[in-house]
């Protein structure tokens, strides 16, 4: 996991060494001051050594501290610099790797799972490893360097730490085995929370339309709620620590001056000498909190590094071929021989039982089905948005695990069932379709899906801002900017999957005829519910129940397939 995580450091791997070197310098002279009070009074005050001995020792030890500062900012400016570093370049890794998974890959994480590693898991590991390169090492080298200067002085007195320091030790671990899971099951809740507060904005309008505020208030608050005791849960053994810590600290404090004082008293002891080991008793007390810090930390940052390594390891299902052929999709042929499918992967539970059609460059094809006939599923397979369980799917005569998986799916455009559109502009948006698009190809393009007009009745046309996720038009108008975009592909295959199901049947139907007329050589497959927006389709395949009901058509269907001849009856009495 570290290891993983190390590799992220990159370009600011030089302000992550840098940073303990120069806490290493400040850590010395911090050490070294208290011994040199200690000869200001034993030497300077209460000795020989008068009033020259004690400035000169007065101005080294100012001089030392100056030395400390500027360390101690250096460490703080490079450790900022190192940490915040190390978070962009874990989050770049963690958004590079989700933008390769495949839809199965996507499927086991949900969105906020996802967000919440990215944001929160990020933070927890870039504030675990800035103190880590900083108070991890001043604090262990304080520790050592203290408890060597007090040995130093006095053997008699710095016994007492041989007893404190291994009841801290265990009381640590202790703790840590007791909190990690707790911790672990608080970023679980904090998943939820999430996914309820991006399903309540994303669906804000409908939240609203059916007066449901009071219920999803009441929601949250359960999911905060659930948060809060998990986090309670979890802290409550971690601040522990704290107290464990200056009990034994104060209790060793207690023992070092009660035994120091008497060896005063009986002149076994100069005054500076008990004064500097006063002064490394803090220091160790300061850092052995430093490092009751750093354990808080660790404990916290280890889940949520274990969360972000998911994620780095996840292997993804679906990639290029290990021999790139630099193949080409040469036309819009497409065949599935024998292909099964299942997203479990598992040949009990199947998705798709053993299609096998093929479609020639330029058909129109409609498919049409039950709610839960996998026509969805059918089609994501062509440009491998999942990969077949059995069998193969060829597009351009060639199987679809041959190609890039840029070079294929730069040739299949898909109009979703979900309409996704992005911040920004119209014209911003159907250039995902084309980037290189002048304003006469996107314009022809939306005459074409019939968006045109609608698009110049805004005051700002094609510059019109569409706001999150397209909010500022309504759903038809959304499926014929997301037709528009997928034309500007000028792709060999045009996949539609419900996408004029909000449109009516007049707009529907000069839809379908634009698409007849100005894509001859495209392969166009219609997935719809009306029987009306497929029947003039040059063959239709009619899915049930994953399998293949029928193929042929309309009027071959109507006269051999009883599946869709009782969709039509019905869709024809309900337009009476």
């Amino acid at each position: 996991m570290v290891k993983k995580l190390a590799g992220c450091l990159g370009e600011y791997k030089k302000y992550a060494i840098l940073t303990p070197m120069i806490m290493i310098g400040e850590v010395i002279m911090e050490v070294l001051i208290p011994f040199v009070m200690a000869q200001i009074i034993d030497k300077g005050i209460q000795g020989d050594g008068g009033t020259i001995f004690t400035i000169k020792m007065g101005i080294l030890m100012i001089f030392m501290a100056l030395i400390s500062l500027c360390f101690g900012a250096l460490g703080g400016t490079f450790a900022a610099r190192a940490g915040m570093g190390f978070a962009k370049n874990i989050r770049k890794s963690l958004y590079e790797k989700i933008q390769d998974f495949s839809f199965s890959n996507i499927d086991k994480f949900s969105t906020a799972s996802l967000v919440t590693r990215l944001t929160t898991d990020v933070t927890n590991t870039q504030n675990a490893f800035m103190m880590l390169i900083r108070m991890g090492v001043r604090a262990p080298f304080m520790l050592i360097g203290a408890l060597i200067m007090s040995f130093t002085i006095s053997k008699k007195l710095s016994m007492v730490f041989l007893i404190a320091v291994p009841v801290l030790a265990i009381s640590m671990i202790l703790i840590s085995k007791t909190a990690y899971p707790r911790f672990k099951e608080m970023l679980k809740k904090y998943d939820n929370m999430n996914a309820s507060v991006q399903e309540n904005l994303v669906n804000i309008r409908v939240v609203k339309a059916f007066v449901r505020e009071d219920f999803e208030k009441e929601k949250f608050n359960e999911s905060a709620d659930l948060v809060r005791k998990a986090q309670y849960a979890a802290e409550k053994m971690v601040i522990l620590t704290m107290p464990i810590m200056q009990l034994v600290m104060y209790i060793s404090i207690v023992a070092i001056i009660w035994i120091g004082g008497n060896m005063v008293v009986t002149d076994d002891f100069a005054i500076g000498q008990l004064s500097s080991i006063i002064s490394y008793v803090t220091q160790i007390l300061m850092s052995l909190m430093m490092l009751s810090m750093i354990f808080i930390m660790i404990i916290i940052s280890r889940a949520s590094m274990m969360r972000i390594v998911e994620i780095l390891d996840e292997e993804i299902d679906i990639i290029d071929p290990k021999e790139q052929q630099n193949l080409t999709v040469k036309n819009g042929n497409i065949a599935f021989h024998n292909v099964s499918f299942s997203y479990a992967n598992q040949k009990e539970n199947l998705t798709l039982d053993h299609l096998n059609f093929e479609i020639k460059e330029g058909e129109t094809i409609g498919i049409i089905g039950g709610t839960g006939s996998s026509k969805t599923t059918l089609v994501q397979l062509i440009p491998r948005l999942y990969d077949v369980l059995e069998g193969e799917v060829l597009v351009g005569d060639i199987n679809v695990k041959e190609y890039s998986l840029h070079s294929l799916r730069q040739e299949v455009a898909m109009v979703l069932q979900k309409n996704l559109l992005f911040s920004g502009t119209i014209e911003d948006n159907l250039k995902w379709g084309n980037e290189e698009a002048s304003l006469e190809e996107i314009q022809s393009a939306c005459k074409k899906a019939q968006a045109h007009d609608f698009i110049m009745s805004f005051p700002d046309g094609y510059q019109t801002d569409l706001g999150q996720g397209g909010v500022n038009v309504s759903g038809g108008q959304k499926q014929r900017l997301c037709i528009a975009r997928a034309l500007l592909k000028q792709p060999k295959i045009l996949i539609l999957d419900d996408s004029t199901s909000a449109v009516d049947t007049a707009t529907d139907a000069k839809i379908r005829e634009a698409l007849k007329t100005s894509l001859d050589s495209t392969t166009i497959i219609i997935i719809a519910q009306r029987i009306t927006s497929i029947m003039e389709a040059d063959r239709i395949i009619v899915l049930d129940d994953g399998k293949i009901s029928g193929f042929g058509t309309h009027e071959e269907l109507m006269s051999s397939n009883l599946i869709y001849k009782e969709v039509y009856d019905s869709q024809e009495k309900g337009d009476r």
